[in-house]
């Protein structure tokens, strides 16, 4: 899990130019093709190490399950492969531990791991790359990282889900207005409310299950875009890495990123649902409805209004969705034209979604922290759920009962509520006999229709806001 996070900056300067060190030749891998070096111009547009040097753990992992391979099959010594996976062990404890020296002809990570053991084997380390290119081996490290920040994330979202629950569970009884339109509607339990979010977020688990299934696949093997002619055993290596399937198509897999369009899918999909959390963070610590009252440590002031509470992390959390949503986007523009097999183009796929993968990371890990420290006003959510007439609806329920058409029924109430806007009463205020001079059918059982505990027990068919039924989800995540 802990692969898909950054690997910091001890590492050494990634953009800063370095003396050629002892043992290289100072050439980049392809340099026999050119009559001359690149330009620095182009050195500095093209490189990709300040961004890819992040998964250099999965690409010692990947290269050394290559390796064991390729000696295995007898493409290379054993005794050869032995030397080199030791070798690759080395240079990620130098990367691990931020001894690791970069140079200035480093493209890319892979490219900086594959100099370094060249400069520790000579000759024999440039033998790893049999029956693979950059275009195989990075496609399986990004997979990898995938794999790794999925998980990360099902476990952030866990947590989560588990702060919703308690939340949900310490405030079972408390009732507020539902809305609609942002107008008051109906009471529900606050926890009917808060589960309404566990619904979303457990989606978005399933979203991203189904995104690890394409991730999980091995694209290794097939080389630049026409597979090798090498004896490999691809379901060696698959097996070794971790993966549940090779791949059926040297081009496809070479060349595909919809597994990151999905990853970026399923990240701003769960962006927006936490997006949408946020608002109502937002609006329910506002001195207008003071539903909620924010822990002091996940707070900001001002440093001009002595007086302010501000829900920064909320803001935060719902400003950066938009981010989300411009990587999706970015990608899926990146991809729309381009020819098989592989394209420089795909290299601008990592950043968008290791940007995703911390957004999310950072978003739900302060959002978990912070719900539990919430403090619910329960008096002012009823005393909410009482205003805005959010019994009206009971009433025509109650009529519905009586045998009057609800259609009918709801013009009658319609008329009643008109009638307390222009008396400034409320509904449990009417008198029976206020109440007879819109529709015969009222008795005196109305008035045990006009609580707000009766109005929300009532609603048990499956999904409703009832005690019974938030009682029985809450147990159903054991909570």
């Amino acid at each position: 899990m802990a692969q898909a996070k950054r690997t910091g900056s001890r590492a050494g300067g990634a953009g800063k130019k370095r003396s050629t060190p002892r043992g290289s030749s100072g050439l980049k891998a392809w340099q026999g093709r050119m009559a001359e070096p690149t330009h620095r111009l182009v050195d500095a547009f093209t490189t990709s190490l300040p961004v890819d040097r992040r998964l250099y753990r999965q690409d010692i992992a990947g290269s050394i399950a290559h390796c064991r391979m390729l000696g295995r099959q007898r493409i290379i010594p054993p005794a050869d492969a032995r030397r080199i996976v030791k070798a690759l062990e080395e240079i990620y404890a130098e990367l691990d531990g931020g001894t690791f020296r970069f140079a200035a002809t480093d493209e890319d990570i892979h490219m900086a791991i594959e100099r370094r053991l060249i400069d520790k084997l000579g000759p024999l380390g440039g033998k790893l790359h049999t029956a693979r290119s950059r275009n195989d081996q990075v496609a399986t490290d990004f997979r990898l990282y995938l794999k790794d920040a999925i998980a990360v994330l099902d476990h952030d979202q866990r947590s989560l889900l588990d702060a919703l629950g308690q939340l949900a569970r310490r405030n079972q009884d408390v009732i507020m207005p539902g809305y609609t339109h942002l107008q008051p509607a109906q009471p529900v339990l606050f926890a009917h409310h808060l589960l309404a979010y566990v619904e979303m977020i457990e989606r978005d688990r399933e979203r991203f299950a189904a995104c690890y299934a394409h991730v999980d696949v091995l694209p290794l093997g097939s080389g630049a875009l026409a597979g090798t002619t090498f004896p490999i055993d691809r379901g060696y290596v698959a097996k070794l890495l971790g993966f549940g399937a090779v791949s059926d198509n040297s081009l496809d897999a070479v060349s595909d990123r919809d597994f990151a369009v999905e990853f970026l899918s399923a990240a701003a999909t769960l962006g927006m649902h936490l997006s949408r959390f946020a608002e109502e963070i937002v609006l329910w610590a506002s001195q207008e409805f003071h539903f909620i009252e924010l822990p002091d440590s996940f707070a900001t002031g001002s440093s001009m209004m002595p007086q302010k509470k501000n829900p920064d992390v909320a803001e935060l959390v719902r400003g950066r969705t938009g981010r989300l949503y411009g990587n999706l986007m970015a990608l899926l523009t990146v991809l729309k034209g381009l020819p098989l097999s592989y394209n420089r183009d795909l290299q601008e796929d990592k950043a968008l979604v290791f940007d995703s993968f911390d957004t999310l990371h950072g978003a739900l890990e302060v959002l978990a922290a912070m719900v539990p420290r919430l403090r619910v006003d329960s008096e002012r959510m009823r005393a909410a759920a009482l205003s805005g007439f959010t019994l009206a609806t009971e009433l025509a329920d109650y009529l519905a009962t009586k045998g009057v058409p609800f259609r009918e029924a709801h013009g009658v109430v319609g008329a009643v509520v008109r009638h307390c806007l222009e008396t400034g009463q409320t509904l449990d205020q009417l008198t029976l006999a206020e109440l007879q001079r819109f529709s015969p059918r009222f008795a005196a059982d109305v008035k045990s229709w006009l609580t707000l505990t009766a109005a929300v027990d009532r609603r048990r068919a499956p999904g409703g806001t009832s005690s019974v039924n938030v009682n029985r989800a809450l147990k159903r995540r054991g909570v």
